[in-house]
């Protein structure tokens, strides 16, 4: 499975497959005839006249035009919902125990895709949706595009093997893909997967601008990567998943949505391995804000305020002296929402579990358990390592989320006892006498 390099974003890819060498038109975008009797289509993520250096778009050269298919009809396949506006909003401190995965049940990845919380509504392309998905069989002759928005896919269990138009993407776990707006995908697993998918109407992710941090830090943009072309020529039936609205709908064709021999443009799919982000830390005093891991974001209007954040939590060194050094107690005007992919968070390490998952909503207190203050405000404060052989991460919303249906009732994984945490913190306070 090849892969190239994506030099920063915004800048201009090209593939082609290198089955049809040349298949790739020279010197315009829609020539009057195509390479190999290609079809030019062109797939836009922004609107035509957005300042340049905003606009997204990709040409695709494909075997038949995406238009060939049968009228869309309504379906009900699984759990995705927008259902958070219908119901009252619940301020508590939430926690999931890791979501099941069926034992005895083949599902798909959009059949096991389950939306847990959100905020806004597409038709206003203005809000996000966070879903979990967990599923046990391929995508077969099947692929599925968002009309909404674009998912930021999180595994935590199980690689996913994802077929696009631009070619195939191989996603670990400790890794990420993001799946933009309008793009066509399928995908493969081996076994039981597990995940989180953020999504977002308004905007696209980007990276995070990094001010005095200077030039290099954070996610760096040779480390993400995008598919090479690979078609694939294929006549049978196939349905074709939208979601579009908050609902899902499917038509027919005939032959693979995978039949793109050649693109170029700057709306691609692309991943990402967190173990390549290069982490700022405080090395003096103080406990850095969480802003300094944000991997990639989805900017808002407000200067410095985003849609949503995609923040980690690594592995790395903590040598703060005089500092509590966990996360603080906290109030925070952002919703946060955050996973576990792998081993224990610092601040939880009893409960929070990977492939569960916590919401602290806007202005909800928060912050580290009892045992977690105890330890953290006794330690002998020694150049330490943190979360090795741990990825937390954080979904971060100016948005404040509201839950589904499928979230507060019918995942039965709310765990009852999360408050108790903090309810042993002791009165250390003693006032002059």
């Amino acid at each position: 499975m090849e892969l190239k390099y994506l030099s920063g974003f915004g800048n201009e890819f090209s593939s082609e497959d290198p089955r049809c060498p040349g298949s790739l038109p020279k010197n315009q975008n829609s020539p009057q005839q195509c390479p190999y009797g290609t079809y030019a289509e062109q797939l836009s993520g922004t609107a035509f006249t957005v300042p340049r250096f905003e606009n997204k778009r990709s040409w695709l050269y494909r075997i038949r035009p995406s238009v060939m298919h049968s009228p869309f009809a309504a379906v009900d396949i699984n759990n995705i919902s927008n259902d958070w506006k219908d119901r009252k909003p619940n301020p508590n401190q939430l926690r999931w125990l890791p979501f099941n995965i069926p034992k005895d049940e083949l599902v798909d990845w959009v059949e096991g895709l389950n939306t847990v919380c959100g905020a806004g509504d597409p038709t206003m392309r203005s809000g996000i949706s966070i879903h979990i998905y967990i599923c046990t069989s391929s995508m077969d002759n099947k692929c599925f595009y968002n009309s909404d928005g674009d998912f930021l896919i999180v595994p935590q269990q199980g690689h996913l093997v994802v077929k696009t138009e631009f070619g195939i993407l191989r996603v670990e776990v400790n890794e990420i893909c993001v799946i933009q707006q309008g793009m066509k995908f399928s995908i493969n697993v081996d076994g039981p997967s597990r995940g989180y998918v953020l999504e977002v109407y308004d905007n696209h992710f980007q990276l995070p601008n990094l001010g005095p941090i200077g030039a290099n830090g954070l996610a760096n943009p040779r480390d993400f990567l995008t598919p090479v072309a690979h078609y694939e020529d294929v006549e049978r039936d196939y349905k074709i998943i939208c979601k579009y609205q908050g609902s899902i709908f499917q038509a027919t064709q005939s032959h693979s949505p995978f039949d793109v021999v050649a693109w170029h443009g700057n709306y691609v799919p692309y991943k990402y391995n967190l173990a390549n982000f290069m982490v700022i830390n405080a090395v003096q005093f103080d406990h850095c804000d969480p802003s300094v891991f944000t991997v990639l974001t989805c900017p808002s209007t407000k200067p410095g305020t985003a849609i949503a954040d995609f923040v980690i939590f690594p592995p790395r060194w903590a040598v703060q002296e005089h500092t509590f050094r966990p996360p603080y107690y906290h109030r925070n005007c952002m919703s946060e929402f955050m996973g576990l992919i792998y081993g224990n968070y610092e601040a939880k390490e009893e409960g929070f579990c990977p492939g569960g998952a916590s919401l602290h909503s806007i202005m909800t207190p928060h912050g580290p358990d009892l045992q977690c203050f105890e330890t953290a405000s006794r330690a002998n404060l020694q150049p330490t390592r943190v979360a090795d052989g741990t990825m937390a991460f954080m979904f971060e919303s100016s948005l404040g989320l509201g839950l589904t249906t499928w979230g507060e009732n019918l995942c039965q994984k709310i765990d009852p006892d999360y408050q108790k945490c903090w309810q042993g913190l002791i009165k250390y306070f003693k006032p002059p006498v």
